[in-house]
Parts: C-alpha cells; sequence; structure tokens
C-alpha cells in the first residue's frame, strides 16, 4: 500500500513550525521557514517531519484541534501578508514579546488575529482581482469541509471559545432556524474564518512547493481521534458516541505504559465504526485525500487503534479502568487505496502493541516507528530481543532517537540510572562524552530506511527544550530555537554522517 517508501534511504528532522524563529511571538510560514528548508537542503537532509498543522484548542495542542481539515492561523506570516499587500510593513510591527525560546499563545492569539482582521478588510475593501478568483476557488474547493468550520469558529467566538457543548440548545443541537439566520447575520465573520484559511492554505502549499523543489519531503501528521469541541463532532455527531443531549458516553485513551502509570484519558469522542462503514467510510476518505494534498508522507498518529482502541467510560478520570474494542482493521485501509490508490503512511505503532497489531501493520505494508530510548531498560525481555534496538531494526521502518512527547535525548540519558547509563555505553561502545551524537550515529546507520531526530537532540540541548509531556496541560508546545554558529556545526557532522550511511 506504500511502494513509494520503500525505494531509498534518506534522513531529516522533526520541527513544528511553530517552534521556528520569528520577531511575531511564534514561529510561521515566512523567510525562517524557506531558511529551514535551505538549511535541510544544504547539509544533505531530505526529510522535514511537522506535526499537525489543524487550529489548536484546549492547551494549544496540535493533537486537539478545532477540525481535522482546518489550518492553524497562528502560523500564518506577517511577512507575507506585506508582500501580498494586504499589509503595510509599519502594519505588521510587532509588540514586544516576552520571550524568543517560549510561545506566549495568549498574545500570539491576539496580535495575530488582529492582523488578520486588518488583512481581510484591506482585502474587501482594494482591487485584488486575481486574489478574488484564487479565494472563490479555494472556497469551491473546499466548501465541503470550509462551510462549516467558519460557521463554527463564528459561534465559538461569539460564545467567548467556549466548547460548543456549553452553548444554548439551539446552536448546540444545530437547530436549522436559528443557524441559518445566523448565518445571515453573521456573514461577514463566516467570511472572515474562510479567508483566514485561504491565506494558511495559500501560504503553506508555497512552502510545501518550495521543499519539494529542494528535494525535500514534508512528512506530516494526523491523530486518529478528533477533539470533542471540534466541528467534525458538532456537524456529525451521529458518528461518534454520544447521547442523545450530545454528551460523551465514552472516550480514548490508552491504558497505564511507558508515558503514565494511570495511562492517558485523552477525552476523545470515539467513533463509530459501523456508521462509518456505512458510506464506505467517505469523512476518512476525504481527511486523507486532504492531508496528502498538504504533505508528501502521512503519520497516522496511533495506528494500534485501527485495530483495537481502549475505550473508557466517559465518568472515569482516568484511563485504568477500561476494555479494548475491535477497530476497523484492514478493510478500512483497502478500501482507503481503492479510492486514494498507494498510501505513503507512516504508522505510529507505539505502546501497547499485540501480535494483531503487528500482523495488521504487516498487512498494510506501511513502515512502524523506532525509538532508540525504548531500546534500553525493558526488564521483561531480553536486552538483545528489544526491538527498539539498533541491530533489530527492520528496513521498512523509520527510527528516531525521540520523538516529540519523549524527553530529549540528552536530558533522557541524564535522567537514567547508572546502571542504564552502563548499558548504553556498553552499547554504543562510546565513552558517553557525546551520548546523543552517538545515538544519532547508530540511528542513521541502521537498517531502518528512514532517520529523524528532533532539532533539540540535534542541537544537543536538555529539558528545558521539550516539547510535550504526555498526560499534562501547562507549558507544552511552547518551545522554540534561534540560529546559531552551533546549528551550521551540527549540520556539518549530520552531512557527513549521512553521507557515510547512504542516507
Amino acid at each position: 500500500m506504500n511502494k513509494e517508501l520503500n525505494q531509498q534511504r534518506g534522513s531529516g528532522i522533526l520541527l513544528h513550525p511553530t517552534s521556528l524563529p520569528s520577531k511575531f511571538g511564534i514561529g510561521d510560514f515566512g523567510p525562517e521557514a524557506y531558511k529551514f528548508v535551505d538549511y535541510l537542503c544544504k547539509y544533505g537532509q531530505t526529510l522535514w517531519q511537522i506535526l499537525p498543522l489543524g487550529p489548536t484548542g484546549y492547551g494549544n495542542s496540535p493533537y486537539q484541534c478545532f477540525s481535522a481539515f482546518a489550518g492553524n492561523t497562528l502560523l500564518i506570516s506577517p511577512h507575507k501578508l506585506v508582500d501580498m499587500g494586504l499589509l503595510t510593513k509599519s502594519e505588521v510591527f510587532p509588540p514586544i514579546f516576552t520571550s524568543t525560546s517560549r510561545i506566549d499563545f495568549e498574545a500570539v492569539i491576539k496580535f495575530k488575529g488582529n492582523l488578520i482582521e486588518k488583512a481581510f478588510q484591506k482585502y474587501s475593501q482594494g482591487n485584488h482581482s486575481s486574489l478574488k478568483t484564487e479565494f472563490t476557488e479555494f472556497i469551491d474547493k473546499h466548501g465541503f469541509w470550509l462551510n462549516d468550520y467558519a460557521l463554527f469558529m463564528s459561534l465559538k467566538q461569539a460564545n467567548d471559545m467556549k466548547p460548543w457543548t456549553e452553548w444554548e440548545t439551539p446552536y448546540k443541537m444545530r437547530e436549522s432556524s436559528v443557524i441559518n439566520q445566523w448565518q445571515k447575520n453573521k456573514n461577514r465573520e463566516i467570511e472572515l474564518s474562510k479567508f483566514s484559511q485561504f491565506l494558511f492554505f495559500k501560504q503553506w502549499d508555497e512552502i510545501h512547493n518550495y521543499a519539494n523543489q529542494n528535494n525535500v519531503k514534508i512528512i506530516g501528521d494526523i491523530p486518529i481521534f478528533v477533539a470533542n469541541d471540534s466541528v467534525d463532532v458538532w456537524s456529525n455527531p451521529e458518528a461518534y458516541f454520544l447521547d442523545e443531549e450530545r454528551e460523551l458516553i465514552f472516550v480514548a485513551g490508552v491504558p497505564p505504559d511507558y508515558f503514565s502509570a494511570t495511562g492517558q484519558r485523552w477525552g476523545n469522542p470515539l467513533y463509530r465504526w459501523a456508521e462509518m462503514k456505512k458510506d464506505g467510510y467517505e469523512w476518512w476518505i476525504k481527511r486523507v485525500k486532504h492531508n496528502l494534498e498538504q504533505v508528501d508522507i502521512l503519520r497516522i498518529d496511533h495506528f494500534r487503534g485501527f485495530e483495537a482502541y481502549w475505550q473508557i467510560c466517559a465518568e472515569e478520570k482516568t484511563a485504568v479502568k477500561g476494555e479494548w474494542i475491535q477497530g476497523p482493521g484492514l478493510a478500512f485501509f483497502k478500501r482507503l487505496k481503492h479510492r486514494l490508490g498507494d498510501l505513503p503512511i507512516i504508522a505510529e505503532d507505539l505502546g501497547v502493541i499485540t501480535p494483531e497489531v503487528e500482523d495488521l501493520l504487516e498487512e498494510t505494508g506501511f513502515p512502524g516507528m523506532n525509538v532508540l530510548q525504548f531500546a534500553f531498560g525493558d526488564d521483561n525481555e531480553e536486552f538483545t530481543e528489544n526491538k527498539y534496538l539498533p541491530q533489530n531494526l527492520k528496513e521498512n521502518s523509520i527510527v528516531y532517537t525521540g520523538t516529540h512527547d519523549n524527553q530529549t535525548t540528552l536530558a533522557w540519558f541524564g535522567s537514567l540510572s547508572s546502571d542504564l547509563q552502563e548499558v548504553v555505553l556498553e552499547y554504543t561502545k562510546t565513552t558517553g562524552e557525546d551520548i546523543v551524537g552517538d545515538l544519532i550515529k547508530l540511528a542513521w546507520e541502521s537498517a531502518s530506511n528512514m532517520a529523524v531526530i528532533p532539532l533539540q537532540d540535534l542541537l544537543r540541548l536538555g529539558s528545558e527544550a521539550r516539547m510535550n509531556i504526555p498526560g499534562t496541560t501547562g507549558n507544552n508546545w511552547e518551545w522554540r530555537f534561534c540560529w546559531n554558529e552551533e546549528m551550521n556545526e551540527r549540520g556539518e557532522d549530520l552531512q557527513l554522517l549521512t553521507k557515510q550511511c547512504k542516507r
């Protein structure tokens, strides 16, 4: 199902665009994004992995978005709005943000919102005929999700961004008469939301095309589940386990594992897969097709949920109590392939993996994920049998030192017991002076066709640069980097390693 991914060895860097440098408080699709593509190209890297690009909700998590289709307008570049003639240089002069290494989301949301409002006003009043043609074509192409999303966001904004489950009943239940009246009364707000999405996708398409022109493929990411506070659930409640009052019956998560002793209660609504099957999984086909138009390779988060997923009663406070429920399985992926052709998909197969999940992965042909931090310290098996050890990796896979959910590799090694540190040093046959570099080398030398490291590991950063701590909602997704001489020094080292390992 994914012949394209098996053809050659490649390597690259995991960096979400929000982490790019920028004077506007958050990374975006402006000059620094192009500079990062140039950086990858200069140092022989062919993969740029990102996190989901959707509009973030509670906790600013890209895995909890208001839509499975829309884009995060905080990533819109003010520089490009100036280039488009929608703003002047003086209008995009930013406030003084308190930090260049962390994102102040509240301040950024206010600043970017005001800029996009000004750009829309200038677009509406000016002579932008070619842009208007593009905008009309965008609405025609994306109307299947865009119309509901723009309506949903206008309602959220009028309700102080409260979840749709807390709206007045007629709006919560989408009563047609009040919704129709709302659309008439709020036409400008709805059009502004559509325009902001147009800007997002226009800018993203440009950076995506630039990456491809420079032999860089973008690995995107979609979560298996959608957020409860999303237009997807609000506009199509029949597809989820909700009661007649639109309250959650079951929620998603995972049982206790490496990341958490009480498991992870994500709180996402669970799909009624039997309902989705009736129209041939049409929503999913549209979702995957849409995402594959934005990226070259698509990582599906929590792949094991397609074989079986952890069902938690909504009233449970943790994920300890739950049960495994059968997912749609191979038939689902056969349907996707029938409609979309070969699927350049990476399966996130971490966590509790059973023989049934392994069988599904093999049947789909998708490459799975390997994380070197998981290769050490498992007392339940012979050390040499650990599937994440570099010596045990398969060609049809992707290897990481760590992911956005892990501690940085430097901090991870420092947190190990002295005995475990000795195990790692013995395996790498090094002194540990540059243990992160040693593990990067093992990843690059491995059989895995794809090797990716977080930028934090390339720069040998510690816990201050961690992107996310699973199961928590404070201070995540905020990390940003700054260009410095070390970027070039590390890039040169990586380029040499990449050549040596024929990636």
